[in-house]
């Protein structure tokens, strides 16, 4: 992780992720673990930090729905 705005990013999208569907951020996190949501910001960070976070978070939603998550 060479930017320093990285895990701030990172953790911006993980609770507006929690706000969206109501959920304590642990679960978020999670969550979004287990449904590769976190190795997509990692791997897309580049990308997805210039785009909105809600734009971050409909792109959680379909990355883990591809993983097999529920969340809609």
């Amino acid at each position: 992780m060479n930017d320093k705005y990285k895990i701030p990013y990172m953790n911006a999208c993980i609770r507006a992720f929690a706000r969206r569907f109501h959920l304590p951020i642990k679960n978020a996190f999670l969550y979004l673990y287990r449904f590769k949501g976190v190795d997509f910001l990692n791997e897309f960070y580049e990308s997805e930090h210039l785009q909105s976070i809600d734009d971050a978070v409909d792109d959680l939603v379909i990355v883990c729905q591809k993983n097999g998550g529920l969340l809609t």
